[in-house]
């Protein structure tokens, strides 16, 4: 009997140490991250905390956290309700275990396309979501025909989608986002943007769901991969890469400023 429960103890480690990205002060604060939807499908290339020595671009401190999605990483969730491989998606996600439910919070990061990313619209490409625990997603960050753009999606359809940054600003080089959020399902709600300390966006009124939670994701997320194949008459979507650093949430402006200060 105690051998049989020293090996689900062991398991259970592991599985959980398989779900759990290890990321350090240097790239994030604020919350711990989990992998999205792994499964045995996340792939060790799709989420690595890298090095400044080596030849990867860091926003500040030494290290940064890149992401890369090939045509074909899709994963689905432990208890079977949700397939990316069924649903014509791929991702390679991390996501925060930092809940809420109302009221105003902070969050920053900073995001590095390479000067060889390849746009792959009409895919559907998320470079960061703020999402609801059992609902849909409320605030996409995509990179749509090329850029970086906002999507107001609260209602549950898109009601509003605004350019930020050009692509020609977000190529080669680091931009700083930082985002302040009254978390309500009331009219009195914001959602501020601000991008390399410019104000972007500025909403007001709702800005989630009633009676639910509110999480951080961020890292690669294309849907309908299928319109790529179709339209350019290929088999895959072409390979892409993204770095984040300094991922800050807070409760304050001062707590997510982290090494930009």
């Amino acid at each position: 009997m105690k051998k049989i429960l020293t090996i689900i103890l062991v398991i259970l480690f592991y599985c959980n140490t398989a779900f759990t990205a290890k990321l350090s002060n240097d790239v994030v604060s604020g919350s711990n991250f989990k992998k999205s939807l792994t499964g045995n499908y996340y792939k060790k290339y799709g989420m690595q905390v890298v090095d400044k020595k080596d030849g990867h671009p860091v926003r500040a401190g030494e290290k940064s956290i890149r992401f890369e999605i090939r045509s074909g990483d899709c994963g689905k969730d432990k208890d079977g309700g949700w397939n990316d491989c069924k649903k014509d998606r791929e991702r390679h996600e991390l996501s925060a275990k930092y809940r809420v439910s109302k009221g105003e919070r902070w969050y920053a990061w900073s995001i590095y396309l390479p000067e060889d990313f390849i746009n792959v619209y009409p895919v559907s490409t998320m470079l960061g979501q703020f999402h609801q625990e059992k609902k849909h997603v409320i605030w996409m960050f995509k990179n749509g025909p090329g850029g970086y753009w906002i999507e107001n999606y609260v209602k549950g359809f898109t009601s509003e989608k605004r350019n930020i940054l050009s692509k020609q600003e977000m190529l080669g080089k680091w931009n700083d986002v930082m985002v302040n959020v009254n978390w309500t399902h009331e009219e009195d709600g914001f959602f501020k943007i601000w991008v390399n300390n410019k104000l972007a966006y500025d909403y007001k009124g709702q800005t989630k769901s009633k009676g639910v939670k509110t999480y951080y994701k961020f890292g690669i997320y294309r849907s309908w991969i299928s319109k790529y194949k179709s339209y350019y008459k290929v088999k895959e979507v072409p390979t892409q890469v993204v770095y984040f650093d300094e991922v800050r949430t807070g409760k304050t402006k001062e707590k997510v400023i982290g090494n930009l200060k």
